[in-house]
């Protein structure tokens, strides 16, 4: 999957990135190449925490390619 991510400059150093389909789906690091990294955790991780919360009022999570 291809995710839009936007990606900053730290104040203090570094990068912080966050995920504009996925509220509150952040991450930082010092290197780009490390901010990539944690990306892809942190989208991982939103993704496994979306699939595994309860749902509710007849809302289905399910998956399709594309």
């Amino acid at each position: 999957m291809v995710f839009k991510v936007i990606i900053h400059e730290a104040e203090e150093g570094g990068f912080w990135a966050e995920v504009p389909g996925f509220p509150g789906c952040v991450t930082e690091a010092d290197t780009l190449e490390e901010l990539r990294s944690n990306l892809a955790d942190a989208i991982s991780g939103y993704l496994s925490a979306l699939n595994n919360s309860e749902i509710t009022d007849g809302l289905q999570i399910s998956e399709i390619a594309v």
